[in-house]
């Protein structure tokens, strides 16, 4: 379970980093599947939630996205780089959705969680 500590989007000519200080986006890896949950801190508004497969070879991580409430997200496959350092996850690369008009490449960072004992 990884949760972000770090997120910017390219677009065209901009880049924007999400802003984290409201919000909790928690990422959860398991052997073959993932899910995400993005909450606003004390809030029941602007919950957004997605899961599906993936496979990991190598440095390559390609996320299916089966589960989402946007119909041009699902079923697309999101290819992106990964890296772990200790307890960091870094994960980048191109998002393209034609449906969408997305065209845009994201850099994530995320921490892991660490089991409450």
């Amino acid at each position: 379970s990884w949760k972000m500590i770090y997120a910017d989007i390219k677009e065209n000519d901009s880049v924007q980093v999400k802003d984290l200080s409201n919000t909790d986006f928690i990422k959860i890896i398991n052997k073959s599947h993932f899910a995400f949950f993005n909450q606003d801190r004390g809030s029941e508004e602007n919950f957004f939630a997605g899961g599906g497969t993936y496979e990991l070879n190598g440095d390559q991580y390609a996320e299916t996205l089966d589960f989402i409430n946007s119909e041009a997200y699902r079923g697309h496959v999101f290819t992106f780089n990964v890296e772990i350092n200790g307890d960091t996850l870094i994960q980048h690369g191109k998002e393209t959705i034609e449906e969408a008009n997305i065209d845009r490449y994201i850099l994530e960072k995320y921490i892991r969680i660490k089991p409450a004992h």
